[in-house]
C-alpha cells in the first residue's frame, strides 16, 4: 500500500474543506483552490481528517493513491500558509525591480525584460538581485519561478543569470590558450 496515501491529510482549524461527488473546493484565509479528483479514487472526510482510499492494487490505482493525497495536501498548505520560491540575480548590472505587478529584469539585454504575473501569483523585489515568487497554487508558482529563470539562466562559465535560492551552478574551465 500507499505509504504517502495512507496518511490522512489533516484539516487545520479556519480552513473549510468542501467535497461534491469527486470535486474539493478548499478555502482558507489566503484564498480558495478547487480539483476534480480522479473518478477511481475515493475521498473521504472522517471529521477533521481527510482519506484517500484505492479501490484496487492495480498499477493504475497505486499511481493515483499516493499522488491525489500529496495534491490534496498541498491545497490545503497553500489556502493556510502558501508557497513561494525565490531566485537570486548574479552579474554585473543584472537587477530586477517592482513596476505595480509587474517585475522588471535588466539582464545584460538590449532591452529591458517585463514579465506578468498571471492570476494568483505575486512578486517581491526585497533587493534588486532577489526575486521571490508568491502564491497559493504549488504547481503554478513553480512554474512561474521557472519561466522566470528561463529569461536568462545562470551560465557554466561565470555563473551570471537567474538562480533559484540553493541552487549550485557547476562551474567549467574556459578555455586554456595555449601556441603550437
Amino acid at each position: 500500500m500507499s505509504r504517502i496515501g495512507r496518511k490522512p491529510v489533516v484539516i487545520p482549524s479556519g480552513i473549510k474543506f468542501e467535497l461534491n461527488n469527486q470535486k474539493i473546493v478548499i478555502a482558507g484565509p489566503k484564498g480558495t483552490l478547487d480539483w476534480i479528483a480522479p473518478a477511481s479514487m475515493n475521498v473521504s472526510v472522517e471529521g477533521n481528517q481527510v482519506v484517500v482510499t484505492r479501490p484496487t492494487d492495480s498499477c493504475q490505482h497505486r499511481k493515483l493513491h499516493g499522488l491525489t493525497r500529496s495534491l490534496i495536501q498541498n491545497m490545503v498548505d497553500g489556502v493556510s500558509k502558501g508557497f513561494t520560491k525565490e531566485l537570486i540575480i548574479e552579474g554585473i548590472g543584472y537587477r530586477a525591480e517592482l513596476k505595480g505587478k509587474n517585475v522588471v529584469f535588466a539582464l545584460g539585454y538590449s532591452h529591458p525584460v517585463v514579465f506578468e504575473p498571471p492570476e494568483g501569483i505575486s512578486f517581491e523585489v526585497s533587493e534588486p538581485t532577489r526575486v521571490r515568487v508568491m502564491g497559493i497554487d504549488k504547481e503554478l508558482v513553480g512554474e512561474t519561478a521557472a519561466k522566470i529563470r528561463q529569461i536568462r539562466k545562470a551560465d557554466c562559465y561565470k555563473a551570471k543569470g537567474l538562480r533559484y535560492v540553493g541552487e549550485v551552478i557547476r562551474r567549467k574551465a574556459g578555455k586554456v590558450g595555449g601556441k603550437k
